[in-house]
């Protein structure tokens, strides 16, 4: 009935009884009104133990509420239970709806006639696992609620970026008796027997002006010990709890150490990126000795977690409690963080001056600049050449700078690098090493060739801006000696090329330098080897003998 009208799945369902033991608070709409429904156990009547604990939570729910919704059977009929109940209920003057569930099936005039020998309102008929029943229900309801209160004063609104925290840990921790001490008052069952929380309970409250919403989740056992359905269901509550909160305090028994399944849990919240404060609870009447080894244990099974907070509290005598809110809203604080873009680079910069990352085959794993991708945890995207080669023990390098730089404690924080995309990747080269050397070959000799057509139009451009105007002689403006001596013959009115061949070539070029006075024993050799060899008379065609001409060497007599 408490999912049916609160349209959520926030309550466990099972055919078993005394499965609700907490209240379970939540919220409806019906025609614009909101409410706030509270969800109880069942009064069975027991003494003692832990039914007269949820016999107490359910009375406390009944003076809290403006309207009591008294649920019973059809099938099972009237019961002296039911008459002792609506007897008290009777004596609360509160307004009273008697809903009879389970009628599929059943003869409802019979069932009416049955229930009214309570003295009660006129039952609406339902069957809440169908949904059957539920507006008229409400319609019901709200008759008699406008009828007492006709101006129902409007319910406070609150923030819904409350901070959500849940408590989490084993059976039997003390996570239960934590949840009344931070609220000052005896809301949830607290008992010492393991599996006392099944669902998960959310609270929401003030503290020092802030708004929180305290989930107070059942014990999560090692698998192997997990039998029963019911406590199934309690581990996937518990789990959601985790996904659902901002910080998460894990509470430890410090007479049984850091087990394995606190390792677990913290691993799950760590890979879930929520904030965390752990507490170390039952702290009180433990000796120096003991409390040595919880911390020698702590240092070395939780060196994993080195970002959180350690608080060591007594939740049944509030020795240490009023310090975990300080914690938690470091860690608040701490996971929404917002980080510019420009400081973060700056930062990445001097981590990577101070520290400079490893060698991959002899390049170097270059990391550009960083941004904010996310908050709650915080998540930073670093942007760079082969980041996916980066070791793991530079991550944590860089995971720690960045916590010790922003002061982000009590929080994971998650980098995620991105290797700038490679436009070449993927494209395969398939000629072979000849075809390679041809195309070079060809790509080296068209470069040629555009030099080459590149430095005779920038020579033409040369001679046409020396050439005089259009209808002139064509005349060079200023020509070289050698074509200056020789007159042209040509018409005027075609141009003569400026570059002209003279008449004739001198025997020897003007020098500028001045003469140099020869050796008085070079006078009589000749000016050079071609002068003399001019000089020199032609000799003779050597003759063979026997007066032939072309006469060689005198064969020798052998």
């Amino acid at each position: 009935m408490f999912n049916q009208m609160t349209r959520t799945r926030a309550a466990l369902v099972a055919d078993y009884a005394g499965l609700t033991r907490d209240r379970q608070y939540g919220s409806a709409e019906h025609e614009g009104r909101e409410f706030i429904v509270i969800d109880t156990g069942g009064l069975t009547g027991e003494r003692g133990g832990i039914e007269a604990l949820m016999q107490d939570q359910a009375w406390a729910a009944i003076e809290e509420a403006d309207c009591v919704v008294f649920l019973v059977d059809a099938r099972a009929g009237l019961t002296m239970a039911d008459q002792e109940i609506a007897e008290k209920l009777r004596r609360t003057s509160k307004i009273i709806q008697l809903v009879v569930n389970k009628v599929d099936g059943v003869d409802e005039s019979l069932v009416q006639a049955e229930f009214s020998r309570m003295g009660l309102s006129e039952p609406v008929f339902t069957t809440a696992s169908h949904g059957r029943g539920i507006s008229s229900l409400w319609e019901a309801v709200m008759i008699k609620i406008a009828a007492k209160f006709p101006n129902t004063p409007s319910l406070p609104e609150y923030d819904e970026k409350t901070i959500r925290v849940a408590l989490i840990g084993r059976p039997n921790v003390g996570k239960s008796t934590l949840t009344n001490r931070l609220l000052g008052e005896e809301r949830v069952l607290a008992f010492d027997q393991p599996g006392t929380t099944r669902d998960s309970i959310y609270i929401p409250f003030e503290q020092n002006g802030k708004l929180y919403t305290l989930i107070d989740t059942a014990g999560v056992r090692r698998r192997a010990r997990v039998n029963e359905m019911i406590e199934k269901f309690s581990i996937v509550k518990t789990l959601q709890a985790i996904e659902a909160a901002n910080v998460v305090i894990l509470v430890c028994d410090a007479h049984e150490g850091v087990s394995e399944q606190d390792q677990h849990l913290l691993g799950f919240i760590h890979d879930r990126g929520r904030a965390l404060v752990i507490a170390i609870n039952k702290w009180d009447n433990m000796t120096d000795y003991a409390r040595a080894e919880v911390k020698r244990q702590i240092d070395l099974k939780l060196d994993f977690i080195n970002y959180a907070e350690m608080h060591y509290i007594s939740a049944l005598h509030g020795t240490g409690v009023g310090n975990l809110f300080e914690s938690v809203d470091t860690a608040y604080a701490a996971a929404m963080r917002d980080i510019s873009t420009n400081v973060l680079t700056r930062s990445l910069e001097a981590a990577v001056f101070a520290h400079q990352p490893p060698l991959v085959h002899g390049r170097r794993i270059k990391l550009r600049y960083a941004h904010q991708g996310g908050s709650n945890p915080p998540i930073i995207v670093i942007h760079g050449k082969q980041t996916d080669r980066l070791p793991g023990n530079y991550s944590r390098y860089l995971e720690g700078w960045f916590r010790r730089e922003f002061l982000l404690m009590g929080t994971p924080i998650r980098l995620e690098f991105k290797t700038d995309s490679n436009p070449f990747e993927g494209k395969f080269d398939n000629r072979t090493p000849l075809q390679r050397y041809k195309e070079k070959k060809e790509e080296r000799q068209i470069a040629g060739m555009k030099r080459k057509s590149a430095a005779n139009a920038e020579r033409r451009a040369r001679m046409e801006a020396a050439t005089g105007p259009a209808g002139t002689t064509g005349k060079p403006v200023a020509a070289s000696a050698k074509a200056a001596t020789k007159p042209t013959t040509r018409p005027a009115s075609k141009p003569k090329p400026a570059a002209a061949r003279p008449a004739a070539k001198p025997s020897a070029k003007p020098s500028a330098k001045p003469p140099v006075k020869a050796h008085p024993k070079a006078a009589a050799k000749p000016a050079s080897r071609k002068s003399a060899l001019s000089a020199r008379p032609a000799a003779k065609p050597a003759q063979r003998s026997g007066g032939k001409p072309g006469g060689g060497r005198k064969p020798s007599g052998r």
